[in-house]
């Protein structure tokens, strides 16, 4: 299966490539951008290249990553899909944002392609996003998304840098979807 690429009002969404760790690093090596993420920061832009290729090395039919890279110049994010379970027709997005672009609703533009491939060309019944609750940037975005949060906390979900984190559950469903 090949990864499409996307244009919105603002972004361009294409395939993440190993040329894109300069770009890419700019969330993978900030603290903050990467303090609900479940993989520490990474160190240099070399561990950023390295995540990639091991993303790049996973079939697209269980995995897929794109960048985000604004109309007005510069690596915006990435988002993915991971967890696919054809059989349940389900998978799970995740998402992260490069600082510089932070609250400019240039994720919900994009969530909504990926959303629309998702639920249409790729057959998914239901969506699902782990979220930290103290995240409350993106437990809106899922709220903006039409996701609902059906989960209290899930204690000791993720164990990220020795540490245990409890997530919420958020989902959307085909049937809820209003693209």
């Amino acid at each position: 299966m090949t990864l499409p690429a996307f244009e919105t009002r603002r972004l361009m969404l294409r395939p993440i490539e190993e040329s894109d760790a300069q770009g890419f690093h700019a969330a993978y090596g900030d603290a903050e951008a990467m303090r609900f993420w479940d993989v520490p920061p990474s160190a240099d832009v070399a561990e950023t290249a390295d995540r990639i290729r091991q993303s790049l090395a996973i079939e697209r039919r269980w995995h897929g990553m794109w960048a985000i890279v604004a109309r007005s110049g510069g690596f915006a994010g990435m988002i993915n899909y991971h967890n696919v379970d054809p059989r349940n027709r389900r998978l799970a997005l995740g998402w992260i944002v490069v600082p510089a672009f932070w609250r400019q609703g240039l994720m919900t533009e994009a969530a909504d392609v990926v959303l629309a491939h998702c639920f249409s060309a790729m057959d998914m019944h239901r969506i699902e996003a782990l979220i930290e609750p103290e995240n409350t940037a993106s437990r809106g975005l899922a709220t903006r998304l039409g996701f609902t949060q059906e989960s209290d906390v899930m204690r000791d979900r993720l164990l990220v840098d020795g540490q245990y984190r409890g997530v919420l559950m958020y989902s959307l469903l085909k049937a809820d979807w209003a693209g």
